[in-house]
This record gives structure tokens, sequence and C-alpha cells, in this order.
């Protein structure tokens, strides 16, 4: 039965022919309950490793002692589960970075390639969650960085660089380009909460034209960037799928759980690396607030990057060649402060997702959101034992506050299937997975 927008009172007669009849129970006379609150997942990737005798708490199960590096979250610790023991078997061997971040989410080993023939071997589990999810909201997934792509080949390795900048793949050769403007992901988000259909055909238009351009520009070409420019009209085509479903009439039932500040628009790039990284945090936040989408991926930065840590009480140097600290004690001092600094960016957004009130819980408790990098020793560049985290309640499935020592290379898939489970999404099998992680759910 179809309860009543307006709940009727136990109480009411029927009042005809001067008699009055008492209704029996019925359905509509419940109180009207709020719609059940979504699940959302995101996964924050943190380019080269950790310090790994700073990283793991003391104890495990619940009575464990947060790490030097884990500090910053202490008052957030019942919303916590960290993982030991899990690595992805794909990313062995190759190099020293680039299988290493391709396969995080996908946990396959991705094609050694100079740049012609990029394939991951598989879809990412955020797009396997977006595919189940994307049809319920304006964008099936958000994909956040702050570095651009790099591109060229690293000869050291034998790998393209393109590698090294995408969690995220759509099919085993479809990267999906991160956004880098906070400002520009505010506004989509806006626009799809404030649909005006004239931009969205004005949008389209120029889209037709940049297909048409491509593909003449495509018949000049050889073999090596007509695949490129494949790749690159599949993402075009994409993009204006996103256009047409933000405007068809199934996407007229949608609208947001929260209301749009429109003065709270960023201005734009900030100057300073930290402030981007908060602004790109804050836009997840809005994006799940709002539940424009209900999957998200952040990248800290591209994989083997070099970005100054100077800004960091404590740190002169940068974070890759830090990473290569040989044992060298300074070294290991500032490394170890640069991966405290990503723990508290973690913080930040989890502190920020629980302060977001829904009826009787919190957006984090309505969220999985995970944190780690695809190696966890950047000098050893270790694939084993990797440093993650998980945080929030998945609508009431994951038992957090919790420590979780696994059997040595268990497989980061198997908790790849609790995730998608609890997203409402079950698979029977991901990837290389043998079964769900014990001890995650309730």
């Amino acid at each position: 039965m179809t309860r009543a927008k307006f709940p009727i009172h136990r109480r009411t007669l029927l009042r005809g022919a001067g008699a009055a009849l008492a209704l029996p129970w019925l359905e509509a006379m419940e109180p009207a309950r709020p719609a059940a609150a979504p699940v959302r997942m995101a996964a924050l990737y943190m380019p080269n490793g950790v310090h790994p005798e700073l990283w793991t708490p003391t104890a495990t199960g619940r009575d464990f002692t947060l790490s030097p590096t884990l500090e910053p979250l202490s008052d957030l610790k019942q919303q916590l589960l960290v993982l030991t023991n899990l690595w992805n078997q794909g990313s062995v061997g190759g190099d020293g970075h680039y299988v290493k971040i391709s396969g995080f989410l996908t946990c396959t080993t991705v094609t050694k390639t100079l740049g012609v023939d990029i394939s991951a071997n598989g879809v990412s589990m955020d797009q396997v969650a977006a595919r189940h999810a994307g049809r319920f909201t304006p964008f099936p997934s958000l994909e956040l960085g702050i570095a651009p792509v790099t591109t060229g080949v690293d000869r050291n390795v034998g790998y393209t660089r393109v590698y090294g900048s995408h969690i995220a793949w759509s099919s085993p050769t479809t990267p999906l380009a991160k956004e880098l403007d906070p400002r520009r992901v505010f506004e989509r988000l806006f626009r799809a909460a404030h649909p005006q259909s004239s931009q969205v055909n004005s949008d389209a238009l120029l889209l037709d034209r940049v297909l048409e351009d491509a593909r003449d520009l495509r018949q000049s070409l050889g073999a090596a960037d007509r695949h490129r420019v494949d790749e690159y009209l599949t993402g075009v085509r994409s993009l204006e799928d996103r256009l047409k479903r933000s405007v068809q009439p199934e996407r007229s039932a949608w609208s947001p759980r929260a209301a749009f500040d429109p003065t709270s628009c960023p201005s734009g790039i900030p100057k300073r690396y930290d402030d981007h990284v908060r602004l790109m945090l804050d836009m997840i936040a809005l994006a799940f607030q709002t539940d424009s989408t209900r999957v998200a991926t952040f990248m800290f930065n591209n994989e083997v990057s070099n970005q100054s840590f100077s800004f960091v009480e404590g740190v002169e140097g940068a974070h890759h060649s830090l990473s290569h600290h040989q044992k060298e004690a300074d070294k290991l001092r500032q490394y170890q402060l640069i991966n405290r600094w990503h723990v508290e960016q973690y913080a930040y957004l989890l502190r920020k997702l629980k302060s977001m009130r829904e009826a009787e819980s919190t957006v984090l408790d309505n969220s999985m959101i995970l944190f780690g990098s695809g190696i966890r020793d950047g000098d050893r560049h270790d694939p084993h034992n990797l440093p993650l985290l998980l945080a929030g309640k998945g609508g009431g499935r994951l038992d957090s506050g919790q420590h979780l020592s696994y059997t040595p290379d268990t497989p980061l898939s198997n908790l790849y299937l609790n995730m998608l489970d609890a997203f409402g999404a079950p698979q029977t099998r991901f990837a290389d997975s043998t079964g769900p992680l014990p001890g995650i759910f309730r």
C-alpha cells in the first residue's frame, strides 16, 4: 500500500447520515517516515606509501591504540576500521609504482606498455558500484584530483606515466578523467539541482561539434593515435550521456537531499596545495550530502608525485624523494609527518560528513570512506600489508571501531566484496577475491 503523504489520525471518524463511525486501523494512520538514507562510497588515494613502523596500531580488536600516524583520528575511532595484512597480488612485480596505483581499485595487473594499448584488465570497484546506483542520481560517480594527468614514458621501468594518474576505470581500457577545479565541481552539482534545459542543450551542441571534429581528425591519424582518439571519444560520449540524463523525464523525481548555498561556490583552484585538497574534500561532502552522487574517488596526487610539503611544520623536502628514505632518520621523520598530514585531511572529511545530520543518523553513518595507498613502504615499493583504513557505518552494516588483522597476503579484493555488498551491489566474486572478509559486518 502506498502511504498517504499526510497520515490520517487514528481517531478520524466517517461522518454521514447523522452517524459517526470510527475507522478501522489503516496503514495511512502511521506517522510518515523519512525515506531511508542512501549509502555512499568514496576511495581516497595517497601516493608513495607510508612509514611502516609508525602506521599500524598496537593490539587488535576493539582495545587498540592508534599509532602516531593515525592519531589525528582519535575522536573518530568508533567510526574506523583499521585493516592489516591485505595486499593486491596483481600489483606484484613490474615496477615501483605504476602497477600499484592503477590496480588499486581493480585488483588486476595492468598491461605493461609505453602508452598505445593501456589496460587495467578490469573495471574498478567504484565503477561497479556506480553502475548500480548511478540511475538514482545526476552523476553516477565523481572522480576528483589535484594534479593533471602525467604523460610520457618512465623509461626506468618501461611504463607510460598515464598509469600513475588514475585509480578509476569504467572499462579495462578507459581510465576516468579527474576534475581538478573545485569551482567546476560545485557548478556541476548546482546545475544538477537547478537544471536549465537551455544550458544543457547548449553544452550538448558543443559536445556534438567536438565529436564531429574528432571524427574528422581521426581519419588522418596513424593506428596508435587513432586508438588514443577512440579513448578520448569514449570519454566525451560518457559526458554527453550525463548531460542527457540530467534532463530526462525519469530524472525528474530526483531532488537534492540538502539545499545548495550558491554563495559557497569556490573561486577556482587555490594557489596553495593544502587549500586545494580541502576544497576538493568539501566537494565530496557536498555531493554526498545532497545525494548528487553516491560514489566518489579522490587522488591526493599522482603516483611518484614529488609535491613539496614545506608547508607542514618540520618538513623541508618533497614527497617522493622523502619516501626513498633509505632508513635515514631525518628522512623517515619527514616522511611520517607527510603521512600524518594526509591522515589529518582524511579526518577532516570524516568530521565534515559526521556533522551532516540525516534524521537519526549522519552522512558518515551512511557512508564508507576508504583511505589508503598501493604500496606500504615507499622505499621498498612493498605491495604487502597495504596501509588501509575504512571509516563510516555503511548504513549500519559495518562493525566499526576495530583493528582487524588478517592472515598475511589476504586479498584486498575481499574487502571490496564487503563494500559492494554494504553498498547494495553484492558480487559473488571480484578480481582475485576468495570471499568477504570476516569481522567487517555486524
